[in-house]
Formats: structure tokens, sequence, C-alpha cells
């Protein structure tokens, strides 16, 4: 259903079935497709109240229909996520697009969504299909083992997956250790096992130079 054409487009192939995205992000279509803007960052009551507290903005479209519809933003890197009933972690600034029939919702992620100024909570995707995310440059897709944790810059981090422990660090970040930093510096370690997501342009952020 989903495929890449290049790395910055993707191509979504429905026969009458639906794909979520992010709104505006649809470029070109063919065949027969209607649009419905949803709300995002979450389904139900739940995801209603908790982007009225972080002031979290993800706007969603469901598109349906028989035909081929092309999704790209900000000429953004495209990376393909296939899921197995196991769950999603990505800011929401980071997702393109899911399957129809994928749950999304929102997680408190503490202290590290407040460095990234994106709010305390981060998306959820889980069930069986799969997701678009999106990177500035192309992504780096790193392997987190019990032996071998990993430690991530916070403006760098797209997303995660798998058993993983989050656990938020601060004093201390790469620029720093350099003498290039200023402010509160913080970084996210990740023990587990599962795989990190990371893109190789950082974003900004609203506690100092991470």
């Amino acid at each position: 259903m989903f495929r890449l054409q290049g790395s910055k487009v993707l191509a979504v192939d429905m026969t009458g079935d639906a794909v979520k995205a992010k709104n505006g992000s649809m470029v070109a279509y063919d065949g027969q497709m209607a649009f419905k803007k949803m709300s995002g960052g979450g389904e139900g009551i739940r995801g209603m109240v908790t982007r009225r507290l972080t002031g979290e903005q993800m706007t969603v479209m469901e598109v349906r229909g028989q035909g081929t519809c092309w999704f790209a933003d900000r000429a953004s890197e495209i990376n393909l996520v296939s899921l197995q009933g196991d769950k999603l972690y990505v800011e929401s600034s980071n997702l393109l697009a899911t399957d129809a029939g994928l749950h999304t919702g929102t997680t408190f992620t503490g202290l590290r969504g407040a460095s990234q100024g994106n709010g305390l909570f981060t998306t959820t995707v889980e069930g069986h299909g799969q997701a678009a995310i999106m990177s500035d440059g192309p992504a780096v897709v790193l392997r987190v083992s019990r032996q071998y944790p990993l430690t991530v810059d916070p403006g760098a981090y797209i997303a995660h997956q798998g058993n993983l422990q989050q656990s938020f660090q601060s004093g201390v970040t790469f620029r720093t250790l350099f003498g290039e930093g200023g402010g509160e510096a913080f970084q996210i370690r990740f023990e587990g096992d599962g795989l990190v997501y990371v893109q190789p342009s950082e974003r900004n952020t609203i506690a100092g130079d991470v």
C-alpha cells in the first residue's frame, strides 16, 4: 500500500480503503478520492484533552478512494515503518501518514518533551500496518540492546519503537563538550531492546543549545 518514489515522495495505492495523512501534504492523486479533515494528536476524548493541555497542533486528513495518492512535506526525507502489533513513538511534526487501521494516540514523555518545546506528550501509532515518518536529511536507524544503551541529542530524535525505557539527563550535551553550548542542556538515554530513529539536522529547542 505504501511505497516511496524517490526519497521524498510517498505513494499510496488504494482500492477503496483509506489512509490518514498530515493535512496539506497531498501533492497529487489519480482515480477517485474523497478527503475529510480530522483532528490529530490522539483520538477520542483523551486526545482532545491532551491537545488542549499541551497546545499540540497536529491536523490530519483522511483520504479514501480508488487510485494512487502522493504525499510530501517540505522536501523532507520519508522513511517507512512496518508495525506488527507493536507501538511507534514519534514526534507529531515528523509523522506524515499512517494506514487508517492504525490507532494513533498520545503518551506522556516527561521532561524530554519540555526540553524540545513540543509539549509533554508525543504521538503514538500502534497496530498492524505501515506508517511514514519524516526527517530533515536521511534518517539513521540505531539499534539499542541491553548490552549497548544509546544516548541521543533530543534535537535529533525522531521516533523509537520496541521495548525501550527512556531516562532524561541534564547538565551536559554534545555541543557543550566542545565549548559551543550555552544554557541548560539535555540528553535522552534509551535502554532495553529496540530501534531509535534520528535525523542529521537538529530542530530548535527551548532548553538551551541541545
